[in-house]
């Protein structure tokens, strides 16, 4: 990448030749960077010179190096866009003239002695690419090279200057930096190691590995920090390989849908979860959609630029002044316990705007994090409001009492994936067609199964699938255990994505939902989250044609088990000794079909038509209190 404009505190560069070239890439770190410079000068060796490259920090970080660079090693240039660790690590590799290069990350620590250390190392080691430092990390552990299950860190490594460059952000994310960078050096040479810990890698909530890594971090957490606006290739060490630029590239290319004649504009507010890209089938209608994001956002909460475009951001420092200027026919607001606390703001911000609220998962979270207060204003303040299920609603109405029946209410899973994701054919064999015994799917965590029950399983002939590599890591005691037990039918699966969900799991039998024993005695203040929820893995399942495995519950009220009777796509079992014979029996085709032919219920397309006509109601409603002057709150 070429050197941009440099800051016009930037002093002019000596035409010394330096030793080593030491490279500070920063972002935000304003409270960090003093800290880490005058580790810098206290350097015992003082051949360097210093290029800081500030990637487009949002705080003071200029104000405070200013007077630091009155010293002519040191350069700053600051980057008027975010571009990410490797472009930046790029520019400074770019503008740096020495044959040796370190790294001083602007929140880490060197001792006195360390780049004395690390070219004495590369010295005596004429064949060696990379020297490598002992580190300090979690305040008070340390480890003499490579800290134990982690990728050698930018502060302890010093090498000689080689042709390749750091991966940067259009080809992938992670926070891997053998595989950003460190391979690349070593295929020019050995690592040797100084055995003296002589930096600090200091960690922070803040830090760049914590913004990659779920489950606090991840992609949509590293979209929202750093407001990245094209897609993604995604690999952090602790989760999945996501490839938003396959993924999306359909929906990219096209054009918008030109806006219906009696098209709305739709305010989308907080976070979509999972299947974001199902709000495209409001847009493909010819509605215009806005999002206005929560911040801090998990992995799993989709907030913009959301990478299948279509859907134009309001900005979030001044999202006051842009809703009133935008003045959506409707906000729809959702999806988890997140954005209960964004989402209330926004409706006490805007009481005039028709206001529909979209809960998911969960109420008892938002009693545990301290939110329940705001979710309940939401729900008796929200023009109208939408379940996740039957039972979802009649449970608020026993926490809201009325609250259900004097404004508009819709039942609609709010995180159905969109129509793509079954748009592909059915597997042409089961795998049972081809060894004779049955073989089921858990795309997810095997809930409810427990080690014995995957014995149980196998003496009749059943195998378990478990996909989700990250989740494997999760369970790995539960596998060790239930290994044991059956080791010839447990098999272990990667992470599958939505676009082949179709082809790999209708080669099974049939599928897992959650496994429990409710204890609601069909009254709904006993119920828990199992009873209310309609786990994600329904809409995956129903993909693939799958029958649905479920406990029986028919003395209680839990929603997968009225969808699963109503629809006939479940197979309902009293104990895990009869699943084998149940999977053989017509009741298991009975339910295979009833999926095939309703699979399309579990898109979100399906409802969309109906989403919209809700909106409509909401706004009607919302019109009528106003002109009766009737209070909108429950």
């Amino acid at each position: 990448m070429p050197l941009g404009p440099l800051s016009s505190i930037d002093t002019t560069v000596s035409m010394r030749m330096p030793r080593v070239c030491v490279l500070m890439p920063t972002w935000n770190h304003a409270a960090f960077i003093e800290r880490a410079l005058d580790s810098l000068l206290a350097q015992s060796f003082t051949d360097w010179e210093l290029i800081i490259v500030d990637d487009a920090s949002p705080d003071n970080t200029a104000a405070v190096v200013a007077h630091r660079l009155i010293d002519d090693r040191i350069r700053y240039q600051r980057l008027n866009d975010n571009v990410g660790l490797g472009a930046a690590l790029n520019i400074a590799l770019d503008a740096s003239r020495a044959p040796l290069v370190a790294y001083l990350p602007s929140d880490d620590v060197w001792y006195r002695e360390h780049l004395e250390h690390l070219v004495a190392a590369l010295d005596a080691a004429p064949r060696a690419a990379l020297a490598i430092a002992g580190v300090r990390y979690r305040y008070n552990r340390h480890a003499h090279a490579r800290i134990d299950g982690k990728p050698l860190q930018l502060v302890q490594c010093l090498h000689r200057r080689v042709p390749e460059h750091w991966i940067e952000r259009g080809e992938l994310v992670t926070d891997d930096l053998d595989r950003m960078y460190w391979n690349r050096v070593l295929a020019h040479g050995d690592a040797v190691e100084t055995g003296i810990v002589s930096c600090e890698w200091v960690e922070h909530p803040d830090q760049l590995h914590r913004v990659l890594q779920e489950p606090e971090g991840g992609i949509n957490t590293y979209r929202a920090r750093f407001h990245v606006r094209h897609p993604l290739r995604f690999h952090a060490t602790t989760g999945n390989y996501i490839d938003e630029v396959t993924q999306y590239a359909k929906a990219r290319s096209r054009p918008d849908t030109p806006m219906a004649s009696d098209g709305l504009k739709v305010l989308l507010v907080g976070e979509l979860a999972y299947n974001a890209d199902r709000v495209l089938a409001l847009e493909e209608l010819g509605h215009r959609l806005y999002g206005l994001w929560m911040d801090k956002p998990y992995w799993y909460n989709t907030v913009g630029p959301v990478p299948f475009g279509h859907v134009t951001d309001l900005p979030r420092d001044d999202w006051q002044r842009a809703v009133r200027k935008l003045a959506p026919d409707v906000i729809y607001a959702g999806l988890n316990w997140q954005a209960v606390p964004f989402a209330h703001e926004v409706r006490n911000t805007f009481p005039d705007i028709p206001f529909v609220w979209h809960f998911k998962e969960g109420p008892f979270i938002c009693l545990e994090k301290g939110t329940w207060p705001r979710l309940m204003d939401l729900y008796r303040t929200a023009d109208a409001q939408i379940f996740v299920s039957d039972e979802m609603r009649d449970w608020f109405d026993t926490v809201v009492p009325g609250s259900a029946l004097s404004k508009p209410t819709l039942v609609l899973d709010g995180d159905l994936p969109k129509r793509d994701a079954f748009d592909t054919p059915f597997a042409t064999r089961r795998l049972s067609h081809d060894d004779g015994e049955l073989h089921t799917v858990v795309p997810g965590r095997p809930i409810g199964l427990h080690p014995p029950d995957v014995a149980a399983l196998a003496a009749q002939g059943v195998h378990l699938h478990f996909y989700g590599d990250f989740t494997h890591a999760q369970w790995r005691g539960w596998i060790d255990k239930a290994r044991a037990l059956a080791p010839k039918h447990l098999h272990l699966h990667p992470h599958v994505d939505a676009s082949r969900w179709v082809e790999e799991f209708s080669r099974y039998d049939a599928g897992w939902l959650h496994s429990f024993e409710s204890r609601n005695h069909g009254d709904l203040r006993r119920a828990d989250w199992d009873d209310l929820n309609l786990p994600a893995r329904l809409s995956t399942l129903a993909a693939a044609g799958l029958p649905m495995l479920q406990r029986d519950n028919s003395e209680h009220r839990v929603a997968t088990q009225s969808e699963g009777r109503a629809m006939g796509t479940s197979v309902f079992f009293d104990s895990v000794e009869e699943v084998g014979a149940l999977l053989r029996d017509s009741v298991t085709e009975r339910a295979r079909d009833a999926v095939r032919t309703q699979r399309a219920y579990w898109t979100f397309d399906a409802h969309a038509a109906r989403l919209i006509a809700f909106f409509r109601v909401a706004i009607a409603h919302a019109q009528a209190c106003e002109r009766l002057g009737t209070p909108r709150v429950a």
